[in-house]
């Protein structure tokens, strides 16, 4: 009889551990890798002239499928029109600029992430997809630019220990306006004419590190 209460009372307190144990609120950190331009003075490459990116990130854990994350970055993009002549007549046109993204992305991880208990199927490792809301800015005196963006991606996550993560992630962000290389540039087509067809996009190649902090005191597993 003794046995079978302790078994219970054992099973019981697993069950509490497992939703407690090994799981953090939030994730702070930063993370560096490269910018790239992909806009009408852009458009041979994606990878093409690439520039210093730096960001900071803050992660609110939902559950183990899904988190909101915060970051500001900041990344030196450039391009030009040497290889569209053609299509911009007298353009050899170039440009270097150092802009500041700051966005919210709600992030879906494919399997349950985190350390966890193995019966509750939770990986160390994880692919997930990103999509949110951001504004762009170049702090420029005569041309700068402020716009909201629309951030798409896709990012790798790795628990190396049970409160430090490392990540890899690839975005694009499509900006709601046509001046971000600090030109509204001749286009036959007419795409600079509206916000949500014009050709001003950017990417953000990044790795990171985060520390988690903020123990919760349940979390749901629920497959989403």
């Amino acid at each position: 009889m003794r046995k079978r209460i302790r078994l219970i009372l054992g099973i019981m307190m697993g069950l509490i551990l497992t939703a407690t144990a090994q799981d953090y609120k939030y994730e702070a950190g930063g993370g560096l890798g490269i910018g790239f331009y992909m806009g009408d003075a852009n458009q041979s490459a994606l990878f093409h002239k690439p520039g210093a990116a730096f960001a900071a990130l803050l992660r609110r854990t939902i559950n183990y499928r899904w988190a909101i994350k915060f970051d500001l970055a900041t990344a030196h993009i450039k391009g030009d029109t040497r290889d569209f002549d053609t299509r911009f007549p007298g353009g050899d046109f170039n440009f270097s600029r150092q802009l500041i993204d700051l966005g919210a992305q709600a992030e879906f991880n494919f399997f349950h992430y985190g350390i966890g208990y193995s019966y509750l199927g939770a990986k160390r490792f994880s692919p997930y997809l990103l999509l949110g809301i951001g504004f762009t800015w170049v702090p420029k005196k005569d041309d700068g630019y402020f716009n909201v963006n629309i951030p798409l991606g896709f990012g790798l996550k790795y628990k190396v220990a049970p409160r430090w993560n490392i990540g890899l992630e690839f975005s694009v962000r499509k900006t709601l306006g046509d001046k971000l290389d600090g030109w509204r540039l001749s286009d036959p087509v007419g795409i600079d004419s509206s916000a949500f067809k014009n050709t001003d996009w950017y990417s953000l190649t990044m790795f990171s590190v985060t520390y988690d902090f903020g123990r919760k005191r349940a979390i749901c597993n629920n497959d989403m």
